[in-house]
């Protein structure tokens, strides 16, 4: 069973920098895609940043210039890191993997558990 691991959220002022890591394990997966998805309170997720296996990456506008998301294919993990945070920022960080798996190896997403950020006003 697919599962996906993140950590590196938290507390940090605004101005400041935090890294959020993903690491996908479980069974046998070819990797089409990672990246993150923030939800704020009472609002639908959204994408932050996402990277295909071709190395294309993808930002939301709000965080352009300021967090740079990075993969390592041999660990199966991605990162994100955030910098110049704001208040606007916080919210709760999912990680999300477009895999194959088998037996059809049909394209699937998957979700991690979250990780809340937060930067004070």
């Amino acid at each position: 069973q697919v599962e996906l691991v993140e950590s590196g959220g938290g507390l940090v002022q605004a101005g400041g920098s935090l890294r959020l890591s993903c690491a996908a394990s479980g069974g046998l997966f070819s990797i089409n895609a990672m990246g993150w998805y923030r939800q704020h309170p009472g609002k639908q997720r959204e994408l932050v940043a996402i990277v295909t296996t071709g190395g294309t990456t993808t930002y939301s506008d709000s965080v352009k210039g300021r967090f740079v998301i990075s993969r390592d294919d041999a660990k199966k993990t991605v990162d994100l890191q955030m910098s110049s945070l704001k208040p606007e920022d916080t919210g709760v960080y999912y990680c999300k993997a477009v895999l194959r798996t088998p037996p059809a190896f049909t394209i699937q997403d998957f979700w991690g558990q979250g990780t809340q950020v937060t930067v004070p006003s």
